[in-house]
């Protein structure tokens, strides 16, 4: 039992020190975005969330337009509800199912973003989408206070075209700059232009204040879809949750799937499996962490077979990463030793004639050490770090 604990020790030690991330978690900056730029951190976090993409050539372009149909699906992305499936579907006639961002337009007008237009309309998806249509969708994902007309012009009488602005959009307007919403361009004359096409930079800021204020007062439809899934699984007792945040901490010790077999008698140093999550990781309050059927990989760092009289066989692996549900591919390092379970007899027999080959069947379990912890946003699934 002593020497099996050394070489779980000895296979975490190596593993600490050859371990080289295979995914690199972090986006840098686009080329065209310095470090000092007044939206660089929250394209840089939206960008590594997905949320917000950059173009073939490897540039953001934060000075573009964004288009109605992009709008509705950074909404939706950001929202974290790409998911989302929608019974009954809008129809317009200016996009059919094929379209691209179809899906997640419709998924915009589920929760509410946007408003159902009257039979027959179009939506326009290629048109930019201006400042009053952006800030309109930002605060159509939140609960909010209602506030009047009069309210509303009091408390953006210090916006230079207020008097300019379309009345409808004045409490929208209002609502953002009560919630400190409005996207404020540095160096500019404080406007609205609720009629100007928003910039890509402009967008990135208004959906990052949006996923903020919508963690704290989300629409009755996006509360609903954003409250943490439970379900049952397999118990991590050390698990813990705060807010809509769970943490699965380092320590903990999770199943895993093999897909093809592994020994010691035939599997080599160094060979990469596939691997599932047979169950999902919920918490003891059942708030599940990762769920059943996420894609594991690995490979074999410690391969030993057993020979009569020399050593029993070993089998140590080592997980590096988990592709979750929502094809989300992060860091998922944990160590874990093939070991057999014997009965006092056997064991000493063990000790002293050596000899064990070890071996798990496809589809057999073994069970892993976590080495990092991971954060997981409780109501949709996505690792945070």
């Amino acid at each position: 039992m002593k020497k099996i604990f050394i070489k779980l020790v000895l296979g975490i030690f190596v593993s600490l020190l050859t371990f080289v991330p295979v995914l690199a978690v972090q986006v840098k900056l686009f080329p065209d975005v310095s470090p000092d730029y007044w939206a660089a951190a929250q394209i840089k976090e939206l960008s590594e969330k997905g949320v917000i993409v950059g173009y073939p050539d490897g540039t953001f372009k934060p000075n573009n337009n964004v288009t109605r149909a992009e709008f509705a699906s950074m909404a939706i992305w950001a929202l974290g509800q790409e998911h989302t499936t929608v019974a009954q579907p809008v129809n317009f006639t200016d996009i059919t199912p094929d379209f691209w961002a179809y899906e997640m337009i419709q998924r915009a007008l589920y929760f509410e973003l946007i408003s159902c237009p009257p039979a027959g309309q179009p939506f326009r998806p290629d048109d930019p989408v201006s400042h009053a249509e952006a800030v309109s969708v930002a605060v159509n994902a939140l609960t909010t206070e209602t506030i009047s007309l009069e309210k509303a012009k009091e408390v953006l009488k210090d916006y230079t075209d207020l008097a300019s602005t379309p009345e409808w959009y004045l409490i929208a307007a209002g609502k953002a700059e009560i919630l400190n919403m409005n996207v404020h361009v540095p160096n500019t004359p404080l406007a609205l232009n609720a009629n100007l096409p928003a910039t890509r930079a402009e967008i990135a800021v208004l959906l990052k204040n949006m996923m903020e204020q919508a963690k704290l007062n989300p629409n009755r439809k996006l509360a609903e879809a954003m409250r943490k899934k439970t379900g049952d699984g397999f118990v991590i007792p050390q698990a813990f949750v705060q807010g809509s945040i769970g943490t699965l901490p380092a320590g903990s010790v999770v199943p895993i799937q093999l897909g093809a077999g592994i020994s010691s008698q035939f599997s080599k140093c160094g060979e990469v499996y596939m691997a599932k999550a047979p169950q999902n990781y919920i918490t003891r309050d059942k708030y599940i962490l990762i769920y059943k059927d996420s894609n594991l990989q690995g490979k074999l760092i410690d391969v030993r077979p057993g020979k009569l009289f020399v050593r029993n066989g070993v089998l140590v692996l080592q997980n590096n990463i988990i592709t979750t549900t929502n094809d989300q591919m992060v860091n998922f390092c944990a160590v874990g030793e093939v070991c057999k379970k014997k009965n006092w007899f056997i064991a000493f027999l063990r000790k002293i004639f050596k000899g064990e080959k070890l071996s798990v069947q496809p589809q057999g379990t073994v069970y892993v050490k976590l080495l990092q912890p991971l954060k997981i946003d409780l109501t949709n699934g996505w690792v945070i770090e």
